[in-house]
């Protein structure tokens, strides 16, 4: 079928399928139908009738779920995919920190976000979250921001800059003008910048900031080495914690940040192979639902990992029924039945990134919720049948290659598993472009050597802070305990 046919704004009907509605009674329907009128789920049932001219896809055999929602990615890096696949966090903080991270130009950044987006989409990633770090001026957030307007998505430009305090790049007029300027040209906006635990909290000047654009937070929190317990403490005492901020790995924290944490309702963005390679600390999930805290998934960077949130499910999943089984054969005793299941990790992929973002009409299948509907089908494939446990489908067989059709707000993005509207040589071309200058700028030594770089003569400056915009050190970034947290934090459930 022709692309113009699909992307009219026709309503479609999905018919036949195992329907995910990820309702709040998580409601599975076996032989259902959904149709999409406009922006809108219309209705969710069996044997719907077709409206004149509406696109009937075929969905028999397959699932059709809400679009995923990835709370946490730094788009702008993607041109560098799978270039740190052996670093450390230590070494990404090296290159990208102290540095060839101020090599990007603005054009390098709108390449990173147009492949990122298309990537997120093709792999049923309706929503994204571009934790864009890398805006060191306001070209570099105007090219950011064009990329993500050139691709038929639903993004949330998290604007931040790694290479100056967050209290001096908020305060910019220009950074401001940007942000109430087009503020209308992304679906939402938050702050993205991390908090180091200095005692003077630098920091507190941009969260006000954040307060008077009435703009989410989302911070790099619990990352062994660089931001811990001192710094929620410091939020919390100063009463910066809100049920809006976004509090990204989590990891190596202490139980009272947790608490302090879900007292004031924020929630957890997981990037599981993130944390399982480059060392923010232990997976927390556990900890996260011990303590009530709401959870979504993210990816982080294609510089190391894959970029679908299917790879996010089955490692999370991993992570903590690892966790859970070692636990309890440290101390002799056997799990017999896991806490983590497959339901779980598909609501975080869909209603938990909704709920962060606090957008509960995205994330659920039901009539009058934002048309973001993801089809999983491949009849190419012996892995999509037998379809016996819809979730654990999802979670551990599926793949980005199985789906099919893709709607945002009810435009067909993806169909019979090829983009719509997608120029693939044009996107080559210009992370090639990408590549081209850095090795340039560089030199070819460097860049080969930047696949595993070497630490800086002065150590201390990344293993203790990689933020090269405060002279701030401390150790207490190092928290002491098990693999799994502070003592006593892995008991079972």
């Amino acid at each position: 079928m022709a692309h113009d046919e699909v992307a009219d704004g026709r309503p479609v009907l999905f018919r036949g399928a195992t329907v995910l509605t990820m309702d709040d009674r998580h409601e599975v329907l076996t032989g259902g139908d959904v149709l999409v009128v406009g922006d809108r789920i219309a209705e969710v049932g069996h044997d719907l009738s077709a409206p004149e001219g509406a696109l009937e896809v075929d969905a028999s055999g397959g699932i059709v779920m809400p679009g995923m929602i990835d709370t946490h990615r730094h788009m702008w890096q993607t041109a560098m995919r799978g270039y740190g696949a052996d670093w450390t966090l230590t070494q990404y903080f090296v290159w990208y920190y102290l540095e060839s991270g101020r090599h990007f130009r603005p054009e390098d950044v709108h390449t990173g976000n147009l492949l990122s987006a298309w990537d997120a989409l093709e792999a049923g990633v309706t929503t994204t979250v571009d934790w864009s770090h890398g805006l060191q001026s306001v070209d570099h957030a105007e090219a950011a921001v064009d990329a993500l307007q050139a691709v038929p998505g639903r993004f949330v430009l998290a604007y931040g800059n790694i290479q100056a305090g967050p209290w001096e790049w908020t305060a910019d007029p220009a950074v401001r003008s940007f942000l109430e300027r087009r503020r209308g040209d992304l679906d939402g906006w938050q702050l993205a910048f991390d908090v180091t635990g200095d005692p003077t909290f630098p920091e507190r000047a941009a969260f006000e900031v954040a307060r008077d654009l009435d703009l989410p937070v989302t911070t790099h929190a619990g990352v062994w080495g660089a931001t811990g317990d001192d710094g929620i403490r410091l939020m919390h005492e100063n009463g910066l914690m809100t049920d809006s901020t976004v509090y990204v790995h989590a990891a190596t924290l202490s139980t009272d940040s947790y608490h302090r944490i879900a007292a004031t309702g924020g929630s957890a963005s997981v990037s599981t192979e993130s944390e399982q390679s480059a060392g923010q600390g232990y997976p927390p999930t556990w900890q996260l639902r011990r303590h009530g805290i709401p959870v979504s998934l993210s990816m982080d960077t294609s510089v190391w990992w894959s970029s679908d949130l299917f790879s996010a499910m089955r490692t999370t999943l991993g992570a903590d029924r690892s966790r859970e089984h070692l636990e309890a054969h440290a101390t002799g005793d056997t799990v017999t039945n896991v806490h983590l299941r497959a339901e779980h990790v598909v609501d975080w992929a869909t209603r938990g990134g909704a709920r962060a973002l606090g957008r509960e009409e995205l994330g659920r299948l039901v009539p009058g919720a934002r048309a973001d509907v993801v089809l999983l089908k491949n009849d190419r494939s012996p892995v999509s049948f037998p379809l016996l446990n819809p979730y654990g489908h999802v979670a551990f067989q599926a793949q980005r290659g199985d789906v099919h059709t893709v709607l945002v707000d009810g435009r067909v993005v993806k169909h019979e598993h090829e983009l719509v509207g997608c120029d693939l040589g044009d996107l080559r071309r210009r992370a090639e472009s990408t590549v081209g200058h850095l090795q340039d700028v560089m030199g070819r030594e460097a860049w080969e050597a930047g696949m595993n770089p070497d630490l800086p003569e002065d150590a201390g400056k990344v293993l203790d802070n990689p933020y090269q915009y405060t002279e701030f050190r401390t150790d207490t970034t190092r928290a002491t305990g098990t693999v799994f947290g502070e003592p006593g934090a892995g008991e079972r459930e």
